[in-house]
């Protein structure tokens, strides 16, 4: 079985996967290394930075970053027409594409790390204690020179980059953020608005990754943010997976294990569609399956599970990792986040360019949502699970990037929707 897995992840064909794993949910949960506990202590930390975070961002008036849920009735037929499939259940999506500050999904992780790094630097030097106000204690001319001091660095395509560099640029950091072949030229001249600074390379997200890395050793005053190994990244996006419970509530969405509520994932290095379903796992057990969801030209973590290995490079397999969805275009998975994702997904899934643009110029159209094409991801889980999965369930679909992007870029994107 696995051989018609990576023929088709050679010939760049969609396909479903469902992971046998899925079944021995509970009994791993505690096994993996990283804690409830933890979750709920990064969850706190956000907490304390949110007066700090709203004063200083205009974009979020409580501070705390978030998206909404909207159910999509329009869109749930239009999905109905474009794959012939009848759809018994409700459809939502995860607005993470209007996420506050960063505009995407990796505004959860990227943020969080930098905060996190800033807390800790300052408690060092004794600025700060837990206690304290921190809108005061960061606003103040003795917390900036400390953190003018040190340099925050990422390697990125483009959308951790942005996380990273805003924030902290905006929190007085020396930003750095190394960038590969195909990040959006917009991305790259954002940044640089900031005060950020941004190497470029001919050369692809591992590669940038590596220099970025390679730039910090040696460097006390460096902080490097690992997008392939960093458990902070993690921790910030497991947030939103036990934030959900609440936010379901509201939306009168009962997941049952009985009825499910789907979630589809969309998948780079796998860091974020990790965290995210890790903390729905603590919360929900398995009346919330994760799906992880990736272009046929960069599916690294469906290659990795499927070899069941915590890393692959699929350039191995011929993979040439040439996307629209700039976000997702990584050659190796996270041997971090990959075992964890090996316990807690519900299984994963491949989709084409074509596809993801048109659920860009669909959800703009039909419900008026911007996203850019790695945010379409997520559409093509529905079909697969209503197809393949003989149960009742109600589908969410997690969007990322898109705000941000600016109209003429989204608009050319259209263009090659037709």
């Amino acid at each position: 079985m696995n051989n018609n897995f990576l023929y088709a992840i050679k010939n760049r064909r969609s396909f479903f996967w469902e992971n046998p794993r899925f079944s021995h949910l509970d009994k791993v949960l505690d096994t993996l290394g990283i804690k409830f506990e933890d979750i709920v202590q990064a969850q706190e930390r956000l907490e304390r930075f949110s007066p700090y975070l709203a004063n200083k961002f205009k974009d979020t008036e409580t501070g705390i970053i978030e998206s909404k849920i909207k159910e999509v009735q329009e869109f749930k037929r239009a999905l109905e027409d474009k794959y012939g499939i009848g759809i018994k259940g409700r459809v939502f999506v995860k607005l993470d594409n209007e996420l506050p500050i960063a505009g995407s999904i990796k505004a959860r992780g990227g943020i969080y790390e930098v905060l996190k790094f800033a807390e800790r630097v300052l408690v060092e030097h004794k600025v700060l204690s837990l206690e304290d106000d921190y809108l005061e204690v960061f606003q103040g001319d003795r917390a900036k020179d400390i953190l003018a001091r040190y340099r925050v660095v990422v390697g990125s395509t483009g959308n951790l980059g942005l996380s990273v560099g805003i924030m902290a640029a905006a929190l007085g950091f020396q930003a750095e953020v190394h960038m590969s072949y195909d990040a959006r030229e917009w991305k790259k001249q954002l940044l640089k608005k900031w005060g950020v600074k941004v190497i470029e390379y001919p050369a692809d997200y591992s590669y940038a990754v590596a220099m970025g890395r390679k730039s910090c050793i040696g460097d006390d005053f460096a902080h490097f943010v690992d997008d392939e190994n960093s458990k902070d990244l993690f921790l910030g996006y497991a947030v939103a997976g036990i934030r959900l419970e609440t936010q379901l509530k509201q939306m009168g969405i009962s997941p049952e294990n009985n009825r499910p509520l789907c979630v589809y994932l969309p998948c780079g290095v796998g860091g974020g569609p990790g965290g995210i379903a890790f903390g729905i796992a603590h919360k929900f057990g398995k009346r919330i399956r994760s799906y992880v969801a990736e272009p046929v030209g960069a599916p690294c973590v469906m290659a990795a599970l499927i070899t069941d290995k915590d890393s692959i490079n699929i350039k191995e397999l011929g993979v040439n990792l040439m996307t629209q969805a700039d976000g997702l275009a990584v050659a190796s998975s996270s041997p971090l986040a990959t075992p964890i994702l090996k316990a807690v997904l519900a299984g994963g899934y491949t989709i084409t360019d074509q596809e993801m643009l048109w659920a860009m110029k669909s959800l703009k159209g039909i419900e008026d949502i911007k996203i850019e094409p790695s945010a379409g991801a997520g559409i093509k889980g529905v079909y697969f699970t209503e197809k393949y999965l003989n149960f009742e369930k109600d589908h969410l679909i997690w969007l990322t990037g898109g705000r941000m992007i600016p109209d003429r870029e989204f608009n050319e994107l259209l263009v090659g929707a037709d």
